[in-house]
Parts: structure tokens; C-alpha cells; sequence
């Protein structure tokens, strides 16, 4: 199993309230835990796309995010987590242009994660008013891409959402065929179709690994009789969630405990404005907000292997769950709280030096495998 990191600069009010430059700042710590990562051994980063979302994240160019992270980075493969490829937010053209300049700037590191948006806020910015109509015009843009990257001229396409001339597309990929491709996911039904199209997963959990079992099970029987929409399957599984990892394991209840990572704040700005999304009946509605966790909450979690925070072996159990569900790679949305940068390095490193080896000893990226197979 394989992990990396999550970054969505998360600007919470009562950080920019304080600080007037707290958006810059946040920003930057993104950078310095993404080359932290980088250097204890971290496979992945995964940067997000999203607009207009006031506070839950201020990441909407992450094209230029991931581009400054690829000089600034070495092995780390850097993934947009996600591109909206909806026609109205990104034209189709312009997205396969983005990847294979990344692709290139990265030296073959790029990531290609898609998706359709899960905010109504952002859809309606960009004039979708029919959140269903994003299926179709996912389905109508995602088989295009590897066309736009081959070495001929793309022939255009005349559909209902895009159409464009013949045209080169360009440049071409660096990585051949193409830069692995994911989706994000979230019910049993988009698992199942991601399986059939041979992407990989991007998923989250709030809830520890269990509710994931079925999902990719269901996923990888879908793969099995995989029509592809790239050039191979990506048989891939990620998973995102949070870590604390300290020597000190009451250092790190101490902290969860205490209500000064504003997890359940973060938390409740996710069901404020990924609206496309079922809410669970117990999630409160916006501006009601989920308590943050008590130091009960928190040991019951850790005990449970649901929260993967503590001392490094219990943080080697959690991630152990997650191994067990079927998770072929974990990543930790560090700064999706108010995390200072010291502490989301410190928890890196101790994470890389005695966590990650237990589970990863292969120095070549799993998507690499699968694609030069």
C-alpha cells in the first residue's frame, strides 16, 4: 500500500481573521509539506480543483500549484485531484493540453485524476443548473483524451456538450501512451463505472475503512471485464483521511482532543458545499455544525483503527485496516485543518520513517508498474 498527501488550502475564517496574509501563508504551507513529503519517501500528492468555496478550499488553479511542485519537487508523483473536465468549467482540449505539460514539467510524475464537480455552488458559477447533466458530459469528454494525445491529428468531435475542429493537440504526452487516469467516486455505483472504464478510484472516508469494503470490492470485480477509456487500466484504489503521527502518543490526544485542529468545522464545510453528495441524517445542517471530537471520541477511534492518530504502531494498526479493506494507496489531508506547518512536517516525517516502510518497500510508483506492463 501506498500513501501520499491531499492539499485544498483550507483558509478557515478564524485563521484569516487574525492574520491578513493567511491565505498566502497557507498556500506556501501546502508547498512545504508537499517537498517534506517528497523527501521521507511519500509516493503521491493529490491537488485539488474547486471554486468559489469560501474558507473549505481556495485551491481552484491547481494546474499552476502542481506545475510550481514539479521543479520544486523529485519523485513525488503529483496528481490534480481533481480536473473538472465538464466542458463548461474546463474545455476538453485545454485539459488534455494541461496534462502533458505537466506530464513533461514532472518528467513523467503526472497524475491525471478527473471529475465532474460534487458542488452546486461551482456548477452554477459556471452556468451548469442541472447537476445530473455533468454524467453526460463526463461520459461524452473522458474516451477523447487519449485520441487528443496521439502522435496524429485529433480528428474533432461534434457532440452535445463540446465540439471542436480537427487539431493537433499539444504537446503530447512525455509518460507512453499517456499519464495514468483516476476518477473520484463516492457511491457504489460511480465505483462500479470507474472499474468498467479502467480508471482509478479517488475517494474519501470520514467513517475509517469499513464503509469501504464493499465499494472496492464492487470496483474490482467491475475491473475484471474493464473496457478501457485510456490507453491500459489503472487498477487503483485511493483512498483520503487524516493522520496524526507523534512519538508521543498523548501529545497527539492532547491535540485531536481539544477542539484546535477544527476537524468538525472542516467537516461541516464539506456537506455545506459538496451538496451533490448523500449527507448521512446525523451530519447537521449548515450552520449547525459537527462538534469537534472529545479526548473520548478521539480514543475510541484510535482503539476502533478508525483514525489513524497516535504513536507510530498505532498509526501502523489504522493503516493496517486500511490494507485489509483493499486500499492500494492512503493519503492524509494534513492541512485540511488548522494544522501549523511545523507540526504537518513533524507528523510526515515521523510517519515516513516508521510507518510507511512497513507497508511500502517497492521504490517504483504502482501506476508506473501497471503501465509499463
Amino acid at each position: 500500500m501506498e500513501f501520499g498527501l491531499f492539499n485544498s488550502l483550507y483558509v478557515p475564517r478564524e485563521l484569516s481573521e487574525r492574520e491578513p496574509d493567511a491565505e498566502h501563508r497557507r498556500l506556501m504551507d501546502e508547498v512545504a509539506v508537499v517537498e517534506a513529503a517528497d523527501r521521507a519517501g511519500f509516493k503521491y500528492t493529490w491537488a485539488t480543483e474547486h471554486h468559489f468555496l469560501t474558507e473549505y478550499s481556495h485551491l481552484s488553479s491547481n494546474e499552476v500549484f502542481l506545475g510550481y511542485l514539479a521543479h520544486a519537487t523529485e519523485r513525488i508523483h503529483l496528481g490534480s485531484g481533481i480536473f473538472n473536465i465538464t466542458p463548461p468549467v474546463n474545455h476538453p482540449a485545454r485539459v488534455a493540453e494541461r496534462v502533458a505539460m505537466l506530464d513533461h514539467l514532472s518528467g513523467g510524475r503526472f497524475e491525471f485524476g478527473m471529475g465532474r464537480g460534487s458542488s452546486t455552488t461551482e456548477q452554477l458559477g459556471f452556468g451548469i443548473d442541472d447537476s445530473d447533466l455533468t454524467r453526460d458530459m463526463f461520459d461524452e469528454v473522458v474516451g477523447q483524451f487519449r485520441h487528443m494525445w496521439r502522435d496524429e491529428e485529433y480528428p474533432g468531435f461534434d457532440g452535445k456538450y463540446f465540439s471542436m475542429p480537427a487539431r493537433n493537440v499539444l504537446p503530447k504526452p512525455y509518460t507512453k501512451p499517456h499519464p495514468p487516469m483516476w476518477v473520484a467516486a463516492g457511491s457504489p455505483s460511480t465505483f462500479e463505472k470507474a472499474g468498467r472504464m479502467g480508471l482509478g478510484v479517488l475517494c474519501f472516508t470520514m467513517f475509517g475503512p469499513e464503509p469501504l469494503k464493499p465499494l472496492i470490492e464492487t470496483y474490482k470485480r467491475a475491473l475484471e471485464d474493464a473496457e478501457p477509456v485510456g490507453d491500459f487500466v489503472n487498477d487503483n484504489v485511493m483512498v483520503t483521511t487524516q493522520m496524526l503521527c507523534l512519538e508521543d502518543g498523548q501529545r497527539v490526544r492532547d491535540l485531536a482532543g481539544s477542539g484546535r485542529l477544527s476537524q468538525g468545522y472542516q467537516n461541516s464545510l464539506v456537506f455545506r458545499y459538496l451538496d451533490t453528495f448523500p449527507k448521512p441524517p446525523e451530519i447537521p445542517t449548515w450552520p449547525e455544525l459537527i462538534p469537534e471530537p472529545t479526548p473520548e471520541d478521539i480514543e475510541m477511534r484510535i482503539a476502533g483503527r478508525v483514525a489513524m492518530y497516535g504513536t507510530p504502531e498505532e498509526v501502523g494498526r489504522a493503516a493496517q485496516a486500511y490494507a485489509d479493506a483493499g486500499a492500494d494507496q492512503v493519503v492524509f489531508g494534513l492541512l485540511s485543518s488548522t494544522l501549523p506547518r511545523d507540526l504537518a512536517i513533524e507528523t510526515i516525517e515521523t510517519f515516513g520513517t516508521h510507518v510507511l516502510p512497513q507497508f511500502d518497500r517497492d521504490p517504483v510508483h504502482r501506476t508506473t508498474r501497471q503501465r509499463e506492463a
